[in-house]
């Protein structure tokens, strides 16, 4: 692992405690999520001279742990990403605490948590994470993250209009949906062109997982 990241994530071992943890605390499909989103970041990171293919998994790996919180303060969008920055931070998991908040919003705008946009937030809550943003600078963990999370199902990689249209059916749609699809499209090209080639051609399983071949 890179010098410069030590401090800023768990080791492999951690991690891989910290999602057992999280998962015993609230199981459910997002773990698996959570494992494929993982493995896609490595497999890109691999591919990309300036990142590093295990910091890439450990972050993929986490990136919805904070919805250990999520019995306890329900099971909001707001609860998973303020619940895996704060435990992170106590930790002191620096970048992935801001993985935790970065991972859903490619836009880098509060409108891209469904919370904010249904108004099911606090004033508080709201009030942090526009400061968040306002203040932050994504780089390619934070890009990479994104990516993946949308080229991550439960059980498989996917295409990301597959994934796209899960979490709409499952989260309804609003006029900033088409801005965010825009950009993990946008975030495709980017990691393709780093690497030369399709994202898709990496990930193992992702045309019989699309089309339930």
């Amino acid at each position: 692992m890179k010098e410069c990241y030590e401090q800023g994530v768990p080791s492999i071992e951690d991690a891989k405690l910290l999602l057992k943890e999280a998962e015993i605390l609230f199981p459910g499909p997002w773990v698996q999520h959570s494992i494929f989103t993982a493995e896609a970041a490595k497999l890109i990171a691999e591919n990309c001279e300036e990142l590093d293919s295990e910091v890439a998994y450990i972050l993929g790996m986490l990136h919805d742990f904070g919805r250990r919180d999520s019995p306890k303060y329900g099971r909001k969008t707001m609860v998973h990403l303020l619940g895996g920055y704060n435990y992170s931070k106590k930790l002191g998991y620096d970048l992935l605490a801001k993985i935790c908040i970065t991972h859903s919003c490619p836009t880098k705008s509060i409108y891209d948590i469904d919370d904010v946009v249904n108004k099911n937030c606090t004033d508080e809550e709201y009030k942090f994470v526009e400061d968040y943003f306002n203040k932050v600078e994504y780089n390619d963990y934070d890009k990479l993250i994104q990516l993946c999370d949308a080229l991550a199902l439960h059980n498989g990689f996917t295409l990301i209009e597959k994934r796209l249209i899960d979490v709409a059916l499952r989260h309804g749609v609003n006029e900033y949906n088409v801005p965010k699809w825009k950009a993990f499209m946008e975030l495709k090209n980017y990691f393709e062109e780093k690497m030369g080639k399709s994202i898709y051609s990496i990930l193992p399983g992702v045309i019989e997982n699309t089309f339930n071949l």
